[in-house]
């Protein structure tokens, strides 16, 4: 959960496959402002993998590189917004966002922020390292995450957790490299992209089960916000 929160249950997964899409549709049409040829452009080459992997529909996907090369005609305009605050019962959180209005998204924010705390630009941002998140899980039987860490220049992982995916840690300018080199070491890249990894988390046993409710409603709350791409948080687990 500490580098990337996620939805939990199974009430969230029906509409998560739409959610999904639209977040990435927003990746690749960022991303295709350096490039609509994926082999030139890493950024999208990673957005194409990772909406080819979730089964995103290929017109949709081949729709949002053109749309966000500009080769349709149509104005695209994201903005890349973070937020920063805590959640309830101060855990810290970080959300980013792709908004083609900033004056919509902004209070909106500042409403979703009541039941915590929003804080101002850098207030949670000095608790967090910017850093390369990869998603992989082993595709050969006895792949060693530890040992596919070293051999593909990740600086760091966690091992898998019960979904059986690893999480690979890298510098932000190695990001490709690794996703690159990961899949000779026995493992396949579920996804690859730039992010934030607590440094120090709070431990969710310090939390009663009741607390431990609020944060992940203010957090599911966030996440089903249209213009948020990631939420980071620091909480560990």
């Amino acid at each position: 959960m500490g580098a990337q929160w996620k939805a939990k249950g199974k009430a969230q997964v029906a509409d998560a496959k739409g959610k999904l899409f639209g977040k990435l549709a927003k990746e690749i049409m960022v991303a295709a402002r350096g490039g609509a040829d994926p082999a030139l452009n890493s950024r999208l080459r990673l957005a194409v993998e990772q909406a080819r992997k979730a089964s995103m529909p290929k017109d949709t996907l081949e729709r949002a590189i053109k749309k966000g090369a500009g080769l349709t005609g149509e104005a695209v305009h994201f903005e890349h917004v973070m937020y920063e605050g805590f959640a309830p019962h101060r855990v810290p959180v970080m959300v980013e966002c792709l908004t083609d209005n900033v004056n919509r998204t902004a209070p909106e924010m500042r409403v979703l922020f009541r039941k915590g705390q929003l804080g101002t630009s850098g207030s949670v941002a000095w608790d967090f390292d910017h850093v390369g998140l990869i998603e992989a899980e082993a595709a050969a039987a006895g792949a060693d995450p530890e040992l596919a860490a070293i051999e593909a220049g990740a600086q760091d992982f966690e091992a898998p957790g019960e979904d059986g995916v690893s999480l690979f840690i890298t510098d932000p300018a190695d990001l490709d490299l690794v996703s690159r080199a990961l899949p000779a070491q026995g493992f396949t890249v579920l996804s690859a992209k730039l992010g934030y990894k607590p440094k120090n988390p709070v431990d969710p046993a310090s939390l009663s089960a009741e607390q431990l409710e609020e944060v992940e409603a203010f957090l599911a709350a966030i996440d089903a916000h249209d213009d948020v791409q990631n939420m980071y948080v620091g909480l560990k687990g």
